[in-house]
């Protein structure tokens, strides 16, 4: 792994704690203005001071995120479907990496569809990406998609995806968090981080997964809908970050929400 290579995933997961938190608000790809997601400007920006990357697509970054902010980008570059197509695994390359460098981006992103129609198309994808984010030493994060088929997230299934993009070649996987989480992490040789998946009912609830999570193994999160879909998006990532950075005990997280949120309704 070369300089620049190392440079960019160290922006992302930081050297300090070998963790991160990323805040993903690159939904409107496929589920367009989703809930709190409206107006991406307004839902980022309190945001961007309490996170260690951003995941996005290239429209949002131009267009709600201002470049005076010293935030590491992860670029969403796959797409091509919509949450109302007969079938989500429908994606390919949607951004070259010449933008991606135009855009001075720390990674790239791409989805992968294991067991699903277009399982080939997506991971071909990935092993091109990865081959052309080589030459450039860009970190590739794949994500393993699981559509709209939620009964795939077990350790066996994750194992397998998650195996599979790292012997594709990507530097970091983001999975979800399931029952033997540690078997999905040791058996994926490069950094995993989970996704916050559908907003839980109750904050404690996304707490407790963030702890568990990086308790079993993962580097971080890349939660979106769990920070952004509450009424107290500060406090919730702040105490995220809290279980994530400072090795905070899910009480002493929640005690940290609860404070800040009550500060904000004063």
């Amino acid at each position: 792994m070369d300089w620049g290579m190392k440079n960019r995933i160290s922006r992302i997961i930081k050297p300090e704690t070998g963790r991160t938190v990323m805040l993903a608000v690159d939904h409107g790809y496929f589920l367009g203005p989703t809930s709190s997601l409206e107006e991406p400007r307004k839902t980022i920006e309190p945001l961007i001071p309490y996170v260690d990357s951003l995941m996005l697509t290239r429209g949002v970054l131009r267009n709600c995120v201002e470049a005076k902010y010293n935030i590491p980008i992860v670029l969403r570059v796959s797409g091509g479907n919509s949450i109302i197509s007969e079938e989500l695994s429908n994606e390919e390359i949607t951004v070259s990496l010449k933008e991606a460098l135009r855009l001075n981006v720390c990674a790239v992103a791409l989805s992968i569809y294991v067991g699903a129609k277009y399982e080939h198309q997506t991971l071909i994808s990935l092993a091109n990406l990865i081959n052309e984010a080589q030459d450039f030493g860009m970190p590739v994060l794949a994500v393993t998609a699981v559509g709209k088929e939620l009964e795939k997230r077990d350790a066996r299934f994750l194992s397998l995806s998650c195996r599979i993009a790292a012997e594709l070649g990507c530097q970091i996987v983001k999975t979800y968090y399931c029952e033997d989480f540690e078997k999905v992490v040791k058996s994926c040789p490069v950094p995993v981080v989970i996704a916050g998946g559908p907003k839980l009912d109750k904050e404690i609830d996304a707490l407790k997964l963030c702890f568990d999570a990086v308790n079993h193994g993962a580097v971080g999160v890349d939660m979106g809908r769990n920070i952004w879909q509450s009424d107290w998006p500060v406090a919730m990532i702040r105490a995220v970050g809290a279980i994530v950075h400072e090795k905070a005990t899910i009480k002493q997280a929640f005690d940290v929400f609860h404070n800040l949120k009550t500060k904000k309704k004063k």
